[in-house]
């Protein structure tokens, strides 16, 4: 492989959300990026968009709370920039608490941000080796190319891990049946809210997760062995557990009431906004790697979603990461090529925030090592931070990808009544963060770049 990089600082490799946050904040700092992206060349199993910065799995970004970890995050990366997160609030859809977004509009603004960029190229090609001389942020995500894998495999001289994460269908709006279904977020007044609910009786529950179980799985390759991801289980999965786990998952009717009753049904499924128009609906915890016929079959038996007309069916996929304890440094550099940095989930977090916030790290500190000088380490006080001591300080025989939470993050150091816990990490986070943000923006770090 010949790639021509003069007249560039640095290369990012996959244009997700992890590698258009490393783009994108490199040419902040004046680094001059060559972004490559090998859709629409090659698309894998999961993607069918050319745009950037592609969703395929859910719309929602999760929680808003500032007292929650995810929450936090987000705060961390309004502060520090992330095209992510601000195209995200430009594209919002209703979701309640969480922060959701209309999928066609983020993607398309994201890569319109990126290809205008007078500092970012974007060349439409694969990359299968890792052979260049700049430094690299290999953002090619958890569906990375097997070649390109096994190039990253030979620097590390690790073996991959993997697991299998599913996709949640998607149902046409109009298709859903309102006489069954009502609208109301948890906790909301009867007929308020941005979620749809089918409600279920006992009997609809039970026949329901029956034919979960016994229903047509697809197939997996014999050489895969699947170890799912405890935090996005394929619904059928979860039914496999006990005949009350959706109950207690997905499937909760906590905080919710149905009006024919003004009881808590049973059971419900929730439909979240897709779009901004409503055109669409997510079923909210709905993977699956059921067959696609039988999903049909099964959902249809849903109160509300008898006629459902599926715009998107589950689908179930790999997704791999290197061994980060093992390879990665707390800039995420690769040990044996320093180089090259890893980001995105492919350097071992879960979630689309998780895998921007490591692109921006990556992008960041590429931009540094190309101008000569120190990449930072982030405290570990921060959300961005306890996502990096996750991977470096986690064990790495038990080593598993994971969304941001308070468990990763060092210990308070006193003892805080429960309900206060998640405000005192995020306000020692915040303060921290902004510490931090002011020493790298006004350190020395940039003045190579800034004075040439």
């Amino acid at each position: 492989m010949s790639i021509k990089t003069a007249g560039y600082d640095l290369v990012v490799i996959g244009g997700g959300l992890a590698g258009s946050e490393a783009a994108w904040q490199a040419a902040r700092l004046g680094a001059r990026v060559l972004l490559f992206e090998m859709k629409p060349v090659r698309f894998s199993p999961a993607h069918q968009s050319d745009n950037l910065a592609e969703l395929v799995c859910s719309n929602s970004l999760r929680s808003n709370d500032r007292s929650s970890a995810v929450g936090l995050l987000k705060q961390e990366m309004l502060m520090a920039g992330s095209l992510v997160m601000a195209v995200a609030m430009e594209t919002a859809v209703p979701a309640g608490k969480a922060l959701a977004v209309d999928r066609g509009l983020f993607s398309k603004a994201i890569t319109e941000s990126i290809e205008q960029n007078p500092l970012i190229d974007v060349i439409r090609q694969e990359i299968t080796e890792l052979d260049f001389d700049l430094p690299v942020v290999v953002a090619a995500g958890p569906l990375c190319s097997d070649t390109l894998a096994q190039s990253l495999s030979m620097i590390t001289k690790q073996e991959y891990l993997h697991f299998y994460d599913a996709i949640a269908p998607i149902v046409m709006a109009d298709s859903i049946n309102m006489d069954k279904c009502f609208r109301q977020s948890r906790y909301s007044p009867q007929g308020v809210g941005d979620y749809l609910n089918c409600p279920m009786n006992q009997i609809e529950y039970d026949g329901f997760v029956s034919a979960l179980i016994s229903g047509q799985k697809a197939p997996l390759h014999d050489f895969e062995d699947p170890r799912y991801f405890e935090g996005c289980l394929p619904v059928e999965v979860m039914a496999e557990r006990g005949i009350q786990t959706l109950r207690f998952g997905p499937m909760k009717p906590v905080g919710l009431s149905d009006p024919t009753t003004g009881q808590p049904p049973y059971a419900v499924v929730q439909l979240r906004p897709e779009n901004r128009e409503m055109t669409m609906y997510n079923m909210v915890g709905f993977q699956t790697k059921l067959t696609w016929r039988e999903q049909e079959r099964i959902f249809q038996t849903i109160p509300g979603l008898e006629n459902a007309e599926f715009l998107r069916l589950g689908s179930i996929h790999r997704n791999t990461f290197v061994c980060a304890p093992e390879v990665l440094t707390p800039t995420l550099q690769l040990k044996a090529r320093p180089n090259l940095f890893i980001a995105g989930q492919l350097s071992g977090v879960e979630g689309y925030l998780e895998s921007t916030a490591m692109g921006w790290l990556a992008g960041i500190n590429a931009a540094l090592l190309a101008f000569k000088a120190d990449p930072v380490v982030l405290p570990e006080e921060t959300a961005h931070g306890a996502l990096v001591r996750h991977l470096i300080q986690s064990n790495a025989a038990s080593f598993q990808p994971m969304n941001v939470n308070f468990g990763l993050f060092p210990p308070l150091g006193k003892k805080i009544r429960k309900s206060e816990r998640g405000a005192a990490y995020s306000q020692r986070a915040i303060d921290c963060w902004q510490g931090f943000l002011d020493a790298f923006l006004h350190g020395n770090c940039l003045k190579r770049k800034s004075a040439s």
